[in-house]
């Protein structure tokens, strides 16, 4: 089928297979910033904006894609340039796999919403999965972009890390759970390995 598209801002026009998708599409035009990790539609790498909306691209084929408008990360370079400064400098880009993603889901936020919580970031950002950094310096990077946390706040909001040999004085978790457990692991010395003739598989 012939579809006629708009892609950051460009007027495009393609013969595709109408079930080709959105997702292939764009990286097929050499816009690498849409990544598929999953193949289940669970990760939001693949986020773009049609007609300014968040969306899987990995979900969306090109006939439903047809007459609307594409944004990609790279149709977003200016206007991102200051959150992904955020990011770095909040320890949150770390591999950057996912990063296109939740920099698309960024941006509507702050188009949509004068005013954000917690909550709503997190809501925005339910669907971008992060194997590198716990979310938690990601959190930190989106409130200092979105202008609900002050940078001097953000420093003093985060914990020390202790050095990796010491032991908490007070556990972290209640007496039922791991923490006791693995402080004594760090108190006791070291056991001589068992010979291998006793290992069970």
């Amino acid at each position: 089928m012939q579809v006629k598209l708009v892609i950051n801002g460009e007027k495009v026009s393609a013969d595709v297979a109408p079930d080709l998708r959105l997702l292939d599409f764009l990286r097929a035009r050499g816009l690498k910033s849409v990544k598929c990790g999953c193949e289940t539609s669970n990760c939001g790498l693949c986020t773009v904006w049609l007609d300014g909306r968040p969306v899987l691209s990995c979900s969306v084929v090109m006939g439903r894609a047809d007459g609307h408008e594409v944004t990609t990360l790279e149709g977003l370079r200016a206007q991102s340039a200051e959150f992904a400064r955020c990011m770095a400098e909040e320890g949150a880009e770390q591999c950057g796999f996912c990063s296109p993603g939740l920099v698309m889901n960024v941006m509507a936020l702050r188009r949509d919403h004068s005013r954000v919580t917690d909550d709503l970031i997190r809501r925005y950002l339910a669907n971008n999965l992060c194997r590198c950094t716990g979310y938690a310096s990601q959190m930190r990077a989106v409130r200092r972009f979105l202008g609900t946390e002050q940078p001097a706040a953000v420093l003093a909001a985060t914990p020390a890390r202790p050095a990796a040999s010491a032991v908490p004085a007070v556990p972290a978790e209640p007496a039922e759970h791991n923490a006791p457990a693995i402080s004594a692991q760090v108190a006791a010395p070291a056991q001589p390995a068992a010979p291998a003739q006793e290992v069970r598989a």
